[in-house]
């Protein structure tokens, strides 16, 4: 007799005990993804790496502001945030009409 041939879940780790889905990235390295294009902001492409940390951040709390968030993600939310007001700033400066 061949007792649960086919039927255990040796083959399939993941058949039992764990139930939720595990697409897509976890919170904290969406955190660490968004604090680097942050600080790289800072550098260049701040209006494009700006809005992105602050997604990547967001998105890295749980898309809630309550309760103890990952530090990682909160910083990219800050750094983020503050990136992306200096860019339009920059941009609106540069936009100025000066003496032609």
């Amino acid at each position: 007799m061949m007792a649960g041939f086919g039927n255990g879940s040796r083959g399939y780790p993941r058949s039992r005990g764990r139930t939720g889905s595990r697409t897509g990235p976890d919170s904290a390295t969406l955190g660490i993804i968004g604090t680097v294009c942050a600080v790289a902001g800072f550098f260049t492409l701040g209006i494009l790496l700006g809005p992105a940390a602050m997604v990547c951040g967001w998105l890295a709390m749980g898309r809630r502001w309550t309760g103890s968030g990952p530090v990682p993600a909160l910083i990219a939310l800050v750094l983020g945030a503050i990136d992306t007001l200096l860019a339009v700033i920059w941009l609106a400066g540069g936009a100025g009409g000066g003496p032609l």
